[in-house]
């Protein structure tokens, strides 16, 4: 997401990473006028103002879009910025729908402000965002969100984007010319609050919610715009860039950006601040100083990311590591195992803290959460219509996730107090349960009921391959009525799958966040005890 529509330098549209490394298209696809229908799930009485904001692709101009799905460019700015013109479009009440229209070739955003209109302003060149980090900004006691987009002859791309704040929680969703249906972005039931009382709670953290004077929670801020507004501290992240950055004095790390060129490898060491990148036959091809935490908060500075096809890629790796925590213990980057991020102590609180709110684990916590597939994006490249749901405040949940069943409890170790889990809130068939801090979301809720436990997914915890034997792996998997999926939870704490009358039991006595779980004979031991919670 690092593309930049130029505006004023600090205060540019960004659109999707996806539209610019796109392959051209044989064909226009999709139609001229694609429709956007935006759905009010907020359960709050506020009015809702809707913009669609961005720049048109073939001229290059910066402009708006009307209801109908015509572009203006802007006209009028001036030096100090003078207000823009009022473009938005009445959003519906809660529970009701508003559809809007993008035009084919544009690509910008999708604001969102409940209660009152946005304040926009206009540069002879360039258009003012806003800004809410800033104290100043005329738009800091107003609650808004954005989706962003880019609609082209390549197709759709459309993110719920938590890079710059948390504020309105919503999901996005394409429909192709097949009828399917794509959707990200759902919140765990609670998510929203769950997000801002877990911020809130860290030590440190707390200054980057900002509540307004009624009450009201408008956001929280990320790490890069609250470090910079002074309200998380700028070297907050030092102490673990230093020891990855140093781990790699020692021993390789290898960098392998693209998916689906498994033999286009980067190998990097470190000696002194700087990171030196070498190709397949030993030649340098990028260097890289040890960077801030501003650095890695807004995946810049000393991390810059040129949209080519070595030294941008290699930076957005970096970037995506250290942001989850896995560069110096983890030496092929990057890292697709959800389970192994934001071990490290400190982390990206926010990164980590929206991805476990999420119902499919996705969302767009940081500039490069889009490496390895993360972030809350949904693509087609033949889209028939698309939609923004603003999602529940309180309550609700959605997608994957479902809401929490009346009667869901958490499943507790005797061993570390910790719950059982779905990793990053994936409800996937063949996800592999683990332990993980309590925190209270759908991924650690359970219901016993007919002998099975079931996830607020409606999906059940499960024996892969129905297999009796030690060591077969415990995972999430639908639900079918086979003796895989049944368990009992002993008086004396053993959950206990009778069909292979073993227990359940934490891999290896782990303590930690992670561990994975297994059938194994029953041995009283705490790895294997467990109680409700």
């Amino acid at each position: 997401m690092r593309s930049v529509l130029r505006a004023l330098a600090a205060l540019a549209l960004t659109v999707p990473l996806a539209a610019v490394l796109s392959p051209p298209a044989a064909q226009a696809v999709g139609p001229n006028i694609l429709p956007v229908t935006v759905t009010n799930s907020t359960g709050r009485g506020d009015a809702v103002y809707l913009y669609v904001i961005g720049k048109q692709l073939s001229s290059g101009r910066l402009g708006y879009v009307n209801r109908a799905g015509a572009f203006t460019a802007w006209t009028g700015g001036q030096i100090p910025p003078s207000p823009a013109p009022d473009v938005s479009i009445p959003g519906a009440g809660n529970g009701g729908s508003t559809t809007i229209n993008f035009p084919r070739g544009f690509s910008g955003r999708v604001y969102f402000s409940l209660g009152e209109k946005l304040k926009f302003f206009l540069t002879p060149d360039g258009f003012v965002q806003p800004a809410p980090w800033a104290a100043g900004d005329a738009n800091r006691d107003i609650l808004f969100d954005w989706s962003e987009f880019t609609y082209n002859d390549d197709g759709l791309w459309l993110n719920s984007s938590q890079v710059d704040m948390f504020a309105i929680p919503h999901a996005v969703t394409v429909t192709n010319g097949a009828g399917a249906t794509k959707r990200t972005g759902d919140l765990v039931a609670n998510g929203r609050t769950n997000v801002i009382n877990t911020i809130r709670g860290t030590s440190g953290w707390a200054g980057t919610v900002y509540t307004r004077s009624d009450g009201t929670v408008l956001r929280v801020l990320s790490p890069g715009k609250a470090a910079g507004a002074g309200l998380l501290s700028s070297t907050y992240l030092d102490s673990y860039i230093s020891s990855a950055w140093n781990a790699y004095t020692g021993k390789n790390l290898t960098v392998v950006p693209f998916a689906d060129q498994p033999n286009t490898r980067y190998t990097g060491r470190t000696s002194g601040n700087v990171m030196r990148f070498t190709n397949s036959s030993g030649a340098q091809v990028a260097s890289f100083n040890r960077p801030s935490s501003a650095s890695v908060w807004g995946c810049d500075g000393d991390l810059p990311a040129p949209n080519d096809q070595v030294v941008g890629p290699i930076s957005r790796t970096l970037c995506a590591a250290l942001n989850r925590g896995t560069l110096g213990t983890i030496d092929t980057q990057p890292s697709t195992n959800a389970g192994q991020f934001y071990q490290n102590n400190p982390t990206n609180v926010y990164a980590k803290t929206i991805h476990a709110n999420m119902t499919d684990g996705k969302a767009y916590a940081f500039a490069f959460d889009d490496v390895a597939n993360f972030e809350s994006l949904v693509n087609d490249g033949d889209p028939r219509s698309a939609g923004i749901i603003l999602s529940p405040f309180s309550g609700g949940g959605g997608g994957g996730g479902g809401t929490t069943p009346s009667g869901a409890v958490s499943v507790i170790s005797s061993l570390n107090n910790k719950c059982i889990d779905v990793p990053s809130s994936n409800f996937v068939d063949g996800a592999r349960l683990q332990m993980w801090g309590c925190n209270g979301t759908n991924a650690q809720k359970w219901t016993f009921t007919g002998g099975a436990l079931v996830s607020p997914s409606g999906k059940c915890m499960d024996v892969a391959s129905g297999s009796t034997a030690n060591g077969a792996a415990i995972q999430l998997w639908t639900c079918n009525g086979t003796g895989a999926q049944q368990f009992v939870l002993s008086g004396a704490g053993d959950l206990v799958n009778p069909q292979a009358n073993r227990c359940v039991d934490i891999v290896d006595v782990n303590p930690n966040d992670g561990a994975k779980l297994q059938l194994w004979d029953c041995a009283g031991s705490a790895n294997q005890k467990w109680r409700k919670g």
